[in-house]
């Protein structure tokens, strides 16, 4: 997900102008500001945060066009922010929205340092207080398991949060436990469900009880459902290649070992889409190791309730199989994953071209207000029976979502980087009247 440069020194002065820049941004009095509740995607927003890239995951394939599509799919919906890394890329992306959108209203674009673009994890979570007002939760951030959170393009990343706040003056309220946005989905009613794969991996030396404490004080949780694993396609790069069906290998992609969002959502406050594999695909190891996982997971949804003792609907949503594609020397992300310590005595092929997977998943969707953007596969020349799980996911999405209109876009190049559109945006919550 991740792209991290080579630093030889961490200096001590670098850290010092980091806890500087924190201590200047945050408000000093947030003593009596107590968080009650972070906003479920499904209720009103007021806006959607993007950040706009600055490169390709591969060659060929272009994420501004990605980028173009969902904001093409919400311009009459919503108001967008886009955030860019540097006034120069600010002047691109102006020009390059302007030609294809003219002058918008509900289009705004704001400067923030960025490497990346996965906004779900690093962007503002938007919480509410007992003071009626907004405050942004501030998590720490590890760059997915790739980096330590001293690292000095981490910390700007861990930053992008706490200076969307400073832009509102909204108080920070933050914690040194690592988590990211997509590993948590809410039901804007007190109910959370993570991923224990991913929370414990970031936080070896917490508890389930600990890492509770800290959800209920940041972001208001009364109860915590703990699911196992996330997807295969999603397991950490420095994992390995994993053997498909074909017995070649491939890597995934900078990928997060397990979010949430790639598997399972909340639609409304009692009812959960999860993901599922056809019993006709599990000769494929893949599938098969994919069908463990999501069942283990099933069962733990099954007997799991609500804050107030009630049981969830759950709805389940075809995957779309594994979408395989080819890293080349010189591609963003190809990279990367060649500098990265495999142990096991597995040696990366630099210089060639590799087989990896594609983190797309039909669950990786975007909720706002009127509009539901889904992720379609099917590419001319693609087998037909992908063509056919487009279709039926779009189906399924527009059944649990009736008053939304269901726009399906092709994300591969996002997909490409290590998650979907869902990774790329943050929604930013209207605030209730409660």
């Amino acid at each position: 997900l991740y792209i991290i440069k080579t630093h030889i020194m961490k200096s001590i002065l670098t850290s010092f102008i980091f806890l500087l820049i924190i201590s200047c941004a945050s408000p000093k009095k947030n003593r009596d500001l107590v968080v009650i509740n972070q906003p479920a995607e499904f209720e009103t927003q007021e806006a959607i945060w993007l950040i706009w890239p600055a490169t390709n995951h591969k060659e060929s394939e272009s994420v501004e066009k990605v980028t173009l599509s969902i904001i093409e799919a919400l311009i009459d919906d919503i108001d967008i922010v886009v955030t860019c890394k540097n006034k120069e890329l600010l002047n691109k992306a102006s020009e390059t929205l302007k030609n294809r959108f003219g002058e918008q209203k509900r289009l705004k674009l704001l400067e923030i340092p960025s490497f990346e673009i996965w906004t779900r994890d690093m962007g503002p979570i938007f919480v509410e207080t007992n003071q009626k007002t907004f405050a942004i939760a501030d998590f720490n951030f590890n760059s997915w398991g790739y980096a330590d959170t001293l690292d000095v393009d981490t910390k700007t990343e861990e930053m992008y949060d706490v200076r969307v706040a400073k832009h509102f003056k909204l108080p920070v309220i933050s914690s040194s436990m690592i988590s990211e946005g997509g590993n948590r989905e809410v039901n804007g009613k007190g109910t959370l469900i993570t991923s224990e794969a991913v929370e414990k991996g970031r936080n070896p030396n917490m508890s389930k009880l600990q890492m509770e404490a800290e959800y209920k004080r940041l972001l208001g949780t009364k109860k915590v459902i703990w699911l196992k694993q996330g997807l295969v396609e999603d397991d950490h790069t420095f994992l390995g290649p994993i053997t498909t069906a074909d017995g070649t290998k491939a890597y995934t992609v900078v990928t997060t070992n397990g979010h949430v969002d790639e598997f399972v959502r909340f639609v409304n406050d009692s009812t959960i889409l999860l993901a599922q594999i056809d019993s006709k695909e599990l000769d494929d190891p893949i599938a098969f190791e994919n069908n463990k996982r999501i069942e283990e997971n099933y069962e733990i949804l099954s007997k799991a309730t609500d804050h107030d003792g009630q049981p969830f609907t759950i709805i389940r949503m075809p995957l779309p199989g594994t979408i395989y594609n080819t890293l080349n020397p010189g591609d963003y992300v190809y990279e990367y994953i060649k500098t990265l310590d495999y142990g096991n005595g597995i040696k990366f092929p630099d210089g060639e071209s590799v087989k990896v997977m594609a983190a797309l998943s039909y669950l990786n969707f975007i909720i706002t207000n009127k509009v539901i953007i889904g992720q379609r596969c099917w590419r001319e020349g693609m087998p037909l029976e992908l063509k056919s799980k487009d279709e039926k996911a779009a189906q399924i999405l527009q059944s649990v979502f009736p008053n939304r209109k269901v726009i399906m876009i092709d994300a591969l190049a996002v997909n490409l980087g290590g998650g979907g559109i869902h990774c790329i945006s943050m929604q930013q919550p209207a605030l209730s009247n409660n």
